[in-house]
């Protein structure tokens, strides 16, 4: 399984272009450790759009999806540090998900990242959930490497504590890990593009390239 845990935070936002320096500061040299260092987190990975709106992506393993509320997580969300205050009341556009990690297919990751936001019609999650299953099989694909399902959680989604967000949609979110940018692209309107359907709704859809990552062990080593 290439997606460490079984849990996931995913947010993604805009930032002014005038706070952009700032908010890069904050993630790389504060927020991603602060996070990661949190008993449950095993892994971070930072992106920014090549194609698609937020502009930037962050996407947070964990153990479980009990992990993300916990109480170290929630004491974390509810003391923020000043500079966590002023950075992220500046956020725009915010979406927080937290999610199972129901699909996860291949072996490794790769620099580039493919993600489609879909809402599951009512009553049709077991139906898409199959049909998933064999659509998220990176095997004969030239420059996919790994996909994976994330499955969101309506209660823990949203708004938290200082942290402004949308409206808490329980969606999923189909993530493509490979290394070419146009591979991913051509998979996103081919063999996903009847996801739009019966099944689910298709919301939105872009393609990240990998900025950083930090695990755990990194941090231990450190």
């Amino acid at each position: 399984m290439p997606i460490a845990g079984k849990g996931m935070l995913l947010t993604s936002m805009n930032i002014d272009a005038a706070d952009e320096a700032d908010f890069n500061r904050w993630y790389d040299s504060e927020h991603l450790e602060e996070r990661v260092a949190i008993p449950g987190f095993i892994e971070a990975r930072r992106y920014v759009a090549e194609q698609g709106s937020p502009k930037y992506l962050c996407l947070y393993s964990t153990e479980t999806i009990d992990v993300l509320d916990s109480p170290p997580y929630r004491a974390r969300l509810e003391a923020p540090t000043e500079w966590s205050k002023a950075v992220m009341a500046r956020f725009k556009n915010m979406i927080r998900s937290v999610a199972r990690i129901t699909i996860s297919i291949g072996a490794g990751r790769g620099a580039v990242l493919g993600i489609i936001r879909l809402r599951p019609k009512p009553g049709q999650d077991g139906a898409l959930r199959e049909a998933l299953q064999i659509e998220l099989d990176p095997r004969e694909l030239r420059g996919v490497i790994s996909m994976h399902l994330l499955e969101g959680d309506a209660d823990l989604s949203g708004p938290a504590a200082g942290v402004p967000a949308s409206s808490r949609d329980a969606d999923w979110f189909i993530l493509i890990d490979g290394t070419d940018s146009h591979a991913i692209a051509t998979l996103m309107t081919t063999r996903f593009a009847a996801i739009d359907g019966p099944l689910a709704t298709q919301i939105s859809a872009g393609i990240y390239r990998l900025m950083w990552d930090l695990s755990r062990a990194d941090i231990a080593l450190g």
